[in-house]
């Protein structure tokens, strides 16, 4: 991992393992996981968003202003409107996308569930999903949460990663395999 990923990562582990404890201590992770999902969804569906938290030309104020504005308007809980506002007031917004994704790999531990990133050359279907979810909760043995993506570079299959696991079923992978031993054969 280079530096400045690595102290970018360091940043948002620290502000995430914050946040958590005090919505932990408050009985509030319901709440923080509504709110991480709003915030989620804003920074997927808003180029401003994504501009004020990572473009230097905002200032402190600036962004205080424009995240108070917006966590009031999404009605976020308390703490997440304080710990964005503190995130302004240093400049680390630019970190909310990993503190985000902190946030929900500490909020699936404590729920005993497992997060599978999911790359297929189409979009599963939701029955596909679940059956996919379903076969994967059988060979861990906890609840498995979908992250589901497209790669249409795959032509067909799935490639699956949980954890340090990874299967690769792809029909790209295999086309990659065949090639390696005609290669050899020569």
């Amino acid at each position: 991992m280079s530096e400045p990923a690595s102290i970018s990562s360091g940043i948002a582990d620290r502000y995430a393992t914050a946040v958590f404890d005090i919505s932990k201590d408050a009985k509030g992770l319901k709440g923080l996981e509504t709110d991480i999902n709003a915030v989620s969804a804003a920074l997927d569906s808003s180029d401003d968003l994504r501009t004020l938290i990572s473009s230097p030309l905002y200032s402190r104020d600036e962004q205080g202003a424009a995240i108070a504005a917006i966590a009031k308007k999404m009605k976020l809980s308390k703490t997440m409107t304080n710990t964005l506002a503190l995130m302004a007031s240093k400049r680390r917004l630019f970190v909310v996308p990993q503190m985000i994704a902190s946030l929900r790999d500490m909020l699936a531990r404590e729920k005993g569930e497992v997060t599978a990133d999911v790359v297929s050359a189409k979009a599963l279907t939701k029955a596909q999903t679940d059956k996919l979810a379903k076969t994967l909760k059988a060979s861990i043995g906890s609840a498995v949460n979908i992250n589901a993506t497209v790669d249409e570079s795959l032509i067909g299959g799935l490639v699956v990663k949980v954890g340090s696991k990874m299967i690769d079923t792809s029909v790209k992978a295999k086309l990659a395999a065949l090639q390696n031993t005609m290669k050899e054969a020569r």
